[in-house]
């Protein structure tokens, strides 16, 4: 059944409605040409950029004589009609007049209308403020370079704090591809550390970025195992430009990997301090009387922020008989062993007789979940880490040190082995100026 005349004016008055409510909705300003030059459409934008109403703009022969000087109409009504005949977009720049007669520079973009009959019917011209189009292609350039090029990590979050973009420098940090990690939960990665990157990240949400970066210790699962790293890290809330009201889009979050930067820190922190304790410990033992005092003296300044107990191990013969240790299960100095001079049951590669084998510091550490490891060694139970040092003099051994550790630290590396054996080396002279005088 055929629609009426009347239902078929309707229906075009209501899509001319629809039209014009488009038009005037666009962020950006358009205008539309017949294919005499006459405007033919005006929107809100471009009303609201040149200050011309609707009324005022459509049914005029082109801008001259109102929206271009007159020096320029020619030469702009030229370059705006010529694309009625060619294929594609043609981008333009014009210096165009507003109603209180200042000039603004537009961009344009125009491309031709094709009628019924597949004939030229006219132009639509789309134009900006140049400033604000530079705006807009500068934040995308922005945002490209952030998600190819950046030299630090960039990674946008949604509100459930599941990532959505990640760039290059991210993917790499976080040891996993670009899209590996879109839509899964950081935890699949951050293995230790992850409650506080959620905590930024919620405090983002709900707050705002805090006022300077934030440095945050994680611990990383990849392939090649678990890694400990210090992310410099700094926050956005994303907002959405389009609403009225605004709607959070997520977290963008920035970092650079300062890790190397925070252990070397560390480490010089760590030398100024023992250092320090070194000097403050030679100053003590030379106001003992008795050099056994002043040995036991070293090992007490020796323990702050080191170790957790210490034990020193002397030759009788070829016997090691414990000589001095440090209080098991209360904090205390170490003190002097006296006794009958029983020996340490010490069994074939105990660490202590590795270390008088090769006259060098010797590290160990207990398996996971072994309990017997430190009493079948004949230290204290919460020994989980240890590190054994030679005692030695004149050439001599005289025996060897023990510093010992419990799960709660880390366990002994290279730099803690050149430290111990610079407190043997004090301890040693001790011992041999007191069994000397004994002598």
């Amino acid at each position: 059944m055929s629609a009426s005349r009347s239902e078929i004016q309707g229906r075009a008055a209501t899509g001319a409605d629809l039209l014009a409510a488009l038009l005037d909705g666009m962020d950006a300003a358009l205008c539309a040409f017949d294919a005499d030059g006459v405007l033919t459409h005006w929107n809100r934008e471009a009303e609201r950029i040149l200050g011309w109403s609707a009324e005022e703009a459509v049914g005029r022969p082109g801008f001259a004589g109102w929206a271009v000087r007159s020096a320029d109409a020619d030469d702009v009504h030229r370059r705006l009609m010529s694309v009625m005949e060619a294929p594609g977009r043609q981008v333009h720049e014009f210096a165009l007049l507003r109603k209180d007669g200042g000039r603004v520079l537009v961009r344009t973009q125009s491309a031709g209308v094709r009628g019924a009959d597949g004939r030229p019917a006219g132009v639509y011209c789309a134009f900006s403020e140049v400033h604000a189009q530079i705006d807009l292609e500068r934040s995308i350039a922005l945002s490209e370079a952030l998600f190819d090029d950046a030299s630090w990590g960039v990674v946008l979050v949604d509100v459930d704090l599941r990532p959505t973009v990640v760039n290059a420098h991210a993917a790499r940090a976080l040891g996993a591809g670009r899209t590996t990690l879109l839509g899964r939960p950081l935890g699949e990665v951050v293995v230790q550390g992850v409650e506080e990157l959620e905590g930024a990240l919620h405090h983002v949400l709900a707050e705002g970025p805090p006022r300077a970066p934030v440095e945050l210790w994680v611990t990383l699962r990849t392939p090649e195992g678990e890694r400990r790293r210090c992310w410099r890290s700094g926050f956005l809330r994303l907002a959405s430009p389009l609403a009225e009201e605004p709607v959070p889009l997520g977290v963008g979050w920035l970092f650079q990997d300062v890790t190397e930067a925070r252990l070397a820190e560390q480490e010089a922190d760590r030398l100024r301090f023992r250092c320090s304790q070194l000097h403050r410990a030679g100053g003590a033992a030379a106001e003992c009387e008795d050099p056994m005092e002043a040995a036991v003296t070293y090992l007490d300044f020796a323990l702050a922020g080191f170790a957790d107990h210490a034990l020193v191990d002397l030759f009788q013969g070829d016997r090691l008989v414990r000589a001095a240790a440090s209080p098991v299960g209360a904090p205390g100095p170490v003190a002097r062993l006296t006794g009958a001079g029983i020996p340490v049951r010490y069994e074939a590669g105990h660490p202590a007789l590795q270390a008088v084998d090769r006259t060098g510091p010797v590290r160990a550490s207990a398996g996971p979940a072994d309990e017997r490891w430190a009493g079948e060694r004949q230290w204290p139970r919460d020994a989980v880490h240890a590190l054994c040092a030679v005692l030695r003099s004149r050439g001599r051994t005289l025996g060897v040190v023990t510093f010992l550790r419990s799960g709660t630290r880390p366990a002994f590396e290279r730099p803690d082995a050149v430290y111990a054996e610079s407190v043997a080396v004090r301890v040693a002279s001790a011992v041999d100026l007191a069994a000397t005088l004994e002598g």
